[in-house]
């Protein structure tokens, strides 16, 4: 039995834990941003026919994304998921890898996965997909979105980054870069030889958006039977992308630690072959000052940037970025971003949004949630299997599908406006 003399203590001790309560609760309802609500994506568009149409038919384009309610709403939580876990209940599609040599002696590869069903307009469309950084198709996240294409009654084509498999070697000193469309365009090449009757979307994600949109705005003869292109969580510029991952905004500059130390081991894998010998551009200085990189923009102007004999890493990042092509791309072009995405800045979103409102053929799409190549649903706690992003690439290709099969539309000059549905 307590004392008299601690009795007045007991509410003042009371009052601190309550206190100390208020304060846990306050900062977990403001990190995983629990008081925000569900809502549609906003989307910057012009009113043209197909817009309309698009909206009509395309219906996640304006129903709410509703992510799980825990956790789904904060973007460093959907990123570090998607990052560690991929997926949930992740299926393994069966492809069948192609081998196809380029020019400098490197051996570049892809899979091909084939529809397991009947596309619902009986048209013979191929996605073509090129995956984010170091990635390829042994990834979960991609794995999940071929088997629900296939599904859906498309065949489906991905690139692996040259040197990302960890079962592939090298055939020559060089590995992919943030830019270089060329073992893209040899995949392309070699599916418009093999089914010459079949329509193309494109489909990149993250650094794959930067290679999808920046291949087509190269030449206009790379947009030849592309039905559409959809870039889902780039930055558009990487010039400015770069200067962004060495703030501590967001924990950028922790995201650019991971991700150096993720290209360190890519490169590392490769060693026997990038550096000392005959034709590499690299030695053992370069090895050294790798092994001692913490950031992306040391190893770009360490290594990256010398497999192309990029004079500096301002020509590097300038010459790779995609923001100086996408205004030649005449095709629908879906741009998808979330604004809590912690890898890319807010002052990027000023690109897609700028081209969205100048070209007819762009839809801008901005949620609030899902983080970097998150964009996970369900209710409270658990994930869906199938994300809102892997939903959004179909249907959005579906309805462009149905749309070829419309009558023939009037062209108008529609007037530019923003939707927030």
């Amino acid at each position: 039995m307590a004392s008299l003399e601690e009795l007045p203590l007991l509410p003042v001790f009371d009052g601190v834990k309550l206190a100390a309560l208020a304060t846990v609760l306050y900062v977990i309802v403001r990190s995983l941003h629990l008081k925000s609500s569900p809502a549609p994506p906003h989307v910057t568009y012009q009113d043209t026919p197909l817009n309309r149409f698009l909206f009509k038919s395309c219906q996640i384009l304006t129903q709410e994304y509703i992510p799980p309610l825990l956790w789904g709403k904060s973007g460093h939580i959907q990123t570090v998921l998607y990052g560690k876990m991929g997926r949930v209940a992740t299926p393994k599609p069966c492809g069948v890898r192609t081998f196809l040599p380029m020019e400098d002696g490197a051996t570049m590869t892809f899979d091909i996965f084939e529809a397991l069903g009947d596309h619902s307009t009986q048209d013979d469309i191929t996605m073509v997909i090129c995956p984010g950084i170091g990635n390829h198709s042994e990834k979960q996240y991609i794995r999940t979105f071929v088997d629900h294409s296939q599904r859906k009654g498309y065949r489906c084509a991905v690139l692996n980054h040259l040197g990302a498999l960890p079962d592939i070697e090298l055939t020559s000193p060089r590995m992919f870069t943030y830019g270089c469309t060329w073992e893209f365009a040899a995949m392309v090449s070699h599916i418009k030889r093999e089914f010459p009757q079949t329509l193309m979307a494109v489909v990149g994600f993250s650094l794959g958006g930067n290679i999808v949109c920046k291949f087509l705005g190269e030449r206009h003869s790379n947009q030849e039977r592309v039905l559409c292109c959809v870039s889902v969580c780039q930055g558009y510029s990487v010039l400015r992308a770069q200067e962004t991952f060495l703030q501590w905004d967001q924990g950028r500059r922790l995201y650019n630690f991971l991700l150096a130390s993720k290209m360190k081991k890519i490169i590392l894998a490769h060693r026997d072959t990038l550096f000392g010998t005959k034709s590499s551009r690299l030695d053992d200085a370069d090895l050294n000052r790798l092994r001692a990189a913490t950031s992306l923009m040391q190893i770009d102007d360490t290594i990256m940037r010398k497999f192309h004999d990029y004079h500096s890493l301002k020509e590097y990042y300038e010459t790779e970025s995609c923001v100086q092509y996408m205004h030649n791309i005449s095709v629908p072009l879906l741009l998808v971003n979330a604004v809590d995405d912690p890898l890319v800045h807010p002052s990027l979103l000023a690109i897609p949004r700028t081209l969205a409102d100048k070209k007819a053929n762009v839809l801008f799409v901005l949620t609030q949630h899902g983080g970097h190549l998150g964009f996970f649903e369900g209710a409270v706690l658990l994930p869906k299997p199938l994300t809102w992003i892997d939903k959004l690439i179909v249907s959005y290709t579906d309805t462009l599908c149905q749309w070829g099969r419309q009558p023939p539309h009037t062209p108008q000059d529609g007037h530019r406006r923003r939707s927030a549905q």
